[in-house]
């Protein structure tokens, strides 16, 4: 059996990944059961027979593309450990500036939000901990990605998130929300990117959009009003080319305060409106 020093320098030979030695580490400390720090630590340790048998298996699917987090079956979001499958999206960090924007402009201690196509719950997940007086609803379509959602909100005994399979608003009773958030299907059916990289294993559904990427947001737009109360956000993910374009959407759709955010690496990446 190889050491973990000899194990890790496999990561040179991991074409295709622009993270290939935290590929390498994730895997290895996974098979091992400890920590990245500790593959450092015991350089010289020799993998068990079956810990090997183990790393080579999940590394080879690794240099067919397959993602890291659907090998591990794990992704962090928000410091949250959450379960990932094919069934939905791989949470991103870039989502985060979505909860930090809601939770900057919905300071408030109680209230109702919406979290629509919430995949694995990430969003929702998220600000139902940072705002444990918050009630969320999480919508997603899929019941595959809904029962994940579900398994997750278990996992982290967050009781203020209920997770509802709806297509968008269809499955919503009327109320009113004075927070609805969404990272919906942004991505032109023609864009080159969708045979690259992660995405290649992620559901198309969760990640195109008729009309250049813009169908579904055109449509959340629209039905939000119905279920915003006055003085109600909307805050939507989309394409780091697509702000434009989305607050010309909130502003046809009567939203007012209307405004884009930028991202870490500077790419306008949110926008919201307020209702009246």
């Amino acid at each position: 059996m190889a050491t973990i020093k000899q194990n890790l320098a496999r990561s040179a030979g991991l074409e295709g990944s622009d993270s290939a030695r935290l590929d390498t580490e994730l895997l290895l400390a996974h098979c091992v059961g400890r920590d990245r720090t500790w593959l450092y630590t015991w350089p010289e340790y020799e993998l068990a027979q079956a810990e090997q048998r183990a790393f080579d298996t999940l590394f080879e699917r690794r240099e067919n593309g397959e993602p890291v987090a659907h090998l591990l079956g794990e992704r962090e979001f928000w410091s949250l450990p959450l379960k990932v499958d094919a069934s939905t999206l791989i949470p991103r960090p870039e989502t985060e500036l979505l909860v930090e924007t809601a939770l900057e402009f919905c300071p408030a201690e109680k209230l109702r939000a919406l979290d629509l196509g919430t995949g694995t719950g990430a969003i929702a997940l998220a600000l139902a901990s940072e705002r444990p007086g918050w009630q969320v609803l999480a919508a997603e379509k899929s019941a595959q990605a809904a029962a994940l959602a579900e398994e997750n909100r278990r996992a982290l005994g967050l009781d203020n998130v209920q997770v509802l399979q709806s297509d968008w608003f269809a499955q919503i009773a009327p109320q009113e929300f004075e927070l609805i958030v969404s990272n919906p299907p942004y991505i032109d059916a023609e864009d080159p990117h969708l045979d690259e990289g992660d995405v290649r294993f992620e559901p198309r559904s969760a990640l195109v959009a008729d009309r250049g990427g813009l169908a579904d947001i055109e449509r959340i737009a629209r039905k939000s009003r119905r279920y915003l109360k006055t003085g109600g956000w909307l805050m939507l993910e989309h394409g780091w080319q697509q702000a434009e374009a989305v607050r010309g959407i909130l502003a046809a759709a009567g939203f007012k305060r209307i405004e884009s955010r930028r991202d870490l690496s500077g790419w306008e990446r949110l926008t919201l409106g307020r209702h009246k």
